[in-house]
């Protein structure tokens, strides 16, 4: 039941009685027609922009356009008052026997409640993490992670078929450096004392990739040139990397649904083209690729700016500032031909939606990918790129050192081992992915009302207590939560109760609303208030108890008040469950 989609249903049906009676014209533009909670819950409990976006074309004043609709409203069933502010907004209060309807249809519906069709079914690439396969991932890594899986989670809620996908980056000089790093620790195995020079990978998390190599190899690869042992160290130790990485990823619950490897966009077998090749001479079957030279840069350098005539994409025809490279100079296919290859390669999967989570650093990437996906799928497909900021790690407030086994950064795996994984992936999606995250290892394991993982997760715990308690006090009390919509639901109406039970009905809202933002962090700002909320009830209910959950001589009215209190656990455990946090029934 979404409160807000109802009486969007309601004003839109206004506006069409309004059009039949020949007060309005026929036929008006509802789309931008929103239903929204008010700014000042004072004002009531719902407000619509109604009178504001339509007056325009009904050619009225927004004021007289909303008195109109606001004499509709007020004959619409469960509405209390309506009221028209300012220029023409109108706010709507509900009556107090609306809200034990919401309870109930919450209750009936139980954990898929606030569930959407909002994404009808549309299938949705998500890719996340595709950290590069040549070490241990680290922090800043473990929120790109926690962000995409919690993003696939919520869509998926939402209604849209999502496929979680990990792009291997196994193409590239960064993993011929990984193999030399790699093969320095083979010498090492066999006996050699080594120096790892500045430029290759000095962690000792690839030791176990050295032993590794002596045993499929023992020392045969010592006599061999580079170009005969490379490509052999390179696929142990890429196969290790990618080991560890999947490790890393299950202590999260992260687990992807494709892993894709760059490597085969690359392949060329039997004298067949490549992927690349392919989607370049379709690129130049539609003009969208040409052979030319770019002007020199003005102000910063240009990274892949040549002074030559190269192959080039007429990214200016699609947003981009200038044309961008697609083969270096070596003849080598640059990252971004890799790249379009790719996303086309995801269009022709049947993803015509496509997400990706990035670092901080590929903030200067975003456009050209996006004009590169318009031009490859004809316009037909998607790019919507998600930016990860940074995490500072610290500890009481002072910065964490690296870790020596990494050799340059604080692995994610030291972070889950130390705090613990709900902990990790709560307060990694407790700030908006696009801002710099603060990640205190003390804080986050405090027990106090400041730690929001913890406040949530035992406002669950609190409400599983209550109900334990009134099993006891009721043995005869049902267990299944749907059984208490039959309660008597309208003996709910001290104001605490009453708040509870709107936020509840703010749920199915936020779902739509986040996930058409692509903001998770807006399910766990929820979940806070909505714990908030117990708390504060259960705590007004030890100074003044005729407020407590359970009133042994009135099985009525707890039998209400646990409806509430099963309401509240469902939702919490509903979202803890998108954010990929386990939602405790006890915490000692």
């Amino acid at each position: 039941m979404n409160l807000f989609a109802i009486f969007a249903d309601h004003v839109r049906d206004a506006v069409r009685q309004l059009g039949t009676e020949g007060v309005l014209p026929d036929g008006l533009d509802v789309a931008r027609v929103v239903v929204e909670p008010p700014r000042d819950a004072s004002h009531g409990d719902l407000a619509t922009n109604a009178a504001m976006v339509l007056a325009k074309d009904a050619r009225m004043k927004p004021r007289d356009l909303a008195d109109k609709l606001a004499e509709k409203l007020g004959a619409v069933a469960g509405v209390a008052r309506v009221d028209v502010a300012g220029p023409g907004f109108i706010n709507i209060a509900l009556d107090l026997a609306y809200w034990p309807r919401v309870l109930a249809a919450t209750l009936a519906s139980g954990a898929d409640f606030g569930r959407s069709a909002l994404g009808t079914a549309a299938k949705v690439n998500v890719e996340y993490v595709s950290a590069n396969p040549t070490g241990p991932m680290h922090v800043g890594h473990c929120r790109g992670a926690v962000f995409g899986d919690a993003l696939a989670n919520l869509l998926a809620f939402a209604g849209y078929d999502v496929t979680r996908e990990y792009y291997i980056n196994d193409a590239g000089a960064q993993v011929d450096v990984l193999a030399r790093s790699a093969y320095l620790r083979y010498r090492e195995v066999l006996g050699e004392a080594i120096t790892i020079p500045e430029g290759l990978y000095p962690g000792d998390y690839l030791v176990p990739v050295g032993k590794a190599l002596v045993v499929k190899y023992a020392n045969t690869l010592l006599d061999k040139p580079e170009a005969d042992w490379l490509p052999l160290v390179r696929a142990v130790a890429i196969d290790a990397m990618m080991g560890m990485i999947r490790t890393d990823l299950a202590a999260l619950n992260i687990r992807f649904d494709t892993y894709f490897s760059e490597r085969t966009l690359h392949a060329r077998s039997g004298g067949n083209a490549s992927i690349i090749d392919r989607l370049l001479d379709d690129m130049r079957a539609r003009d969208l690729v040409y052979q030319g030279s770019l002007p020199p840069p003005k102000g910063a350098p240009v990274e892949d700016w040549e002074d030559r005539e190269q192959t080039l994409f007429r990214a200016t025809g699609f947003g981009d500032e200038i044309d961008r490279p697609l083969v270096k100079s070596d003849g080598t296919y640059t990252y971004f031909a890799a790249d379009i290859a790719y996303h086309k390669d995801k269009f022709d999967r049947g993803f015509k939606q496509m997400i990706d989570v990035w670092g901080a650093d590929h903030g200067g990437y975003i456009k050209r990918m996006q004009a590169a996906v318009k031009a490859a799928t004809a316009g037909e497909g998607s790019l919507d790129v998600e930016i990860c900021q940074l995490v500072r790690l610290l500890r009481n407030g002072e910065p964490v050192k690296m870790s020596k086994r990494s050799g340059t950064f604080v692995t994610l795996r030291d972070v889950v081992d130390e705090v613990g994984v709900d902990p990790v992936r709560f307060m990694m999606l407790y700030r908006k992915n696009d801002a710099v995250l603060d990640f205190d290892l003390a804080k986050v394991i405090e027990q106090s009302r400041d730690n929001p993982v913890f406040y949530v997760q035992y406002a669950h715990a609190r409400a599983s207590s209550i109900l334990r308690n009134a099993q006891e006090a009721f043995p005869d009390m049902p267990q299944d939560p749907a059984a208490f919509a039959a309660a008597d639901l309208a003996r709910l109406d001290d104001e605490g109760e009453i708040g509870l039970v709107k936020l509840i009905a703010a749920y199915p809202r936020l779902i739509e609303q986040a996930a058409g933002a692509r903001e998770p962090h807006r399910v766990a700002f929820y979940l806070y208030d909505l714990a908030s909320a117990l708390h504060g009830q259960w705590s007004r209910g030890k100074d003044r108890p005729h407020l407590r959950f359970i009133i042994e001589d009135d099985r009525n009215l707890t039998y209400a008040r646990l409806a509430l209190v099963h309401a509240v656990a469902l939702i919490i455990a509903s979202g803890l469950s998108i954010l990929g946090v386990d939602a405790p029934k006890e915490m000692r």
